[in-house]
């Protein structure tokens, strides 16, 4: 397969906002090494009772010395197969794991959107709607004057009213990424967020992200829908088995890719 020799496909539009420098993530499963042990709680509860051993520890390796740079006006997608490291690389960039060895530079403080993002489950959509702006650093001024926006991307109508627990999952989906892309970011990581949204909602999302990267921010889109990615980003990165094994212009590493999964 071919691959690029330089890390940075595109020109540079602006100043670094991410920097990872030999990321390497590993994660310690306690009790992985005995099969008939996992996800067995009678069996860890026998062991207690008994006093025998404490079950093994399994380190897993999932970044393994990734090092690349994000610039202002980078749209990145990721891709890679299940397992392979993307959400983990995302939320280490995003502060919510910490490194093994290496580091995460970062311009501001990424904000991670994901599919299971929180909000307030007992709260309505309207209240979650504030509570996130307050989170974004709004001042509860300014999150009044974007909350009728908000509800309008979402698309959620009067549903805006009723408790988060009564939402589907795509229902909660278009409203984490309304209340998150109601400000600009330095750098915005959306893991996943979009696949649950309908055609439409789609669509918006992307026109959206497009609008962040001129606003001078960094967006990372985790996402297995390639046309999503050629689509609304500039660059791709294709990690595998905690590696990057391509890293450029998104329709090349989304055709090698495809090439070596179809």
């Amino acid at each position: 397969m071919a691959e690029l020799s330089e890390t940075e496909a595109t020109p540079a539009t602006g100043q670094p906002t991410v920097i990872v420098d030999d990321l390497h993530v590993v994660y310690r499963v306690i009790g992985a090494a005995n099969g008939q042990d996992k996800g067995n709680s009678a069996n860890a509860l026998k062991r207690l009772l008994l006093r025998q051993q404490r079950p093994s520890v399994k380190e897993v390796h999932a970044i393994r010395g990734i090092s690349f740079t994000a610039y202002e006006g980078d749209a990145i997608g990721v891709v890679g197969r299940n397992g392979s490291g993307k959400s983990t690389l995302m939320r280490a960039i995003a502060g919510l794991l910490p490194a093994s060895q290496g580091a995460v530079y970062a311009l501001g403080q990424p904000s991670f959107l994901g599919v299971n993002a929180a909000l307030m489950s007992g709260l309505s959509g309207e209240r979650n709607v504030e509570l996130g702006c307050l989170a974004m650093g709004m001042s509860r001024e300014e999150a009044r004057e974007r909350h009728d926006d908000i509800v309008e991307f979402s698309g959620l109508d009067e549903s805006i009213k009723m408790p988060m627990r009564t939402y589907s999952t795509g229902m909660g989906a278009r409203l984490r990424f309304a209340i998150a892309a109601a400000k600009s970011h330095d750098v915005l990581i959306v893991d996943e967020a979009l696949a649950t949204g309908d055609r439409d909602f789609r669509q918006k999302s992307e026109k959206r992200i497009q609008e962040l990267r001129k606003e001078a921010g960094t967006v990372f889109l985790v996402s297995h829908s390639m046309k999503q990615i050629t689509r609304t980003c500039n660059r791709a990165i294709w990690v595998d088995e905690g590696v990057i094994r391509m890293d450029g212009e998104a329709e090349s590493v989304v055709q090698a890719y495809l090439d070596e999964n179809s």
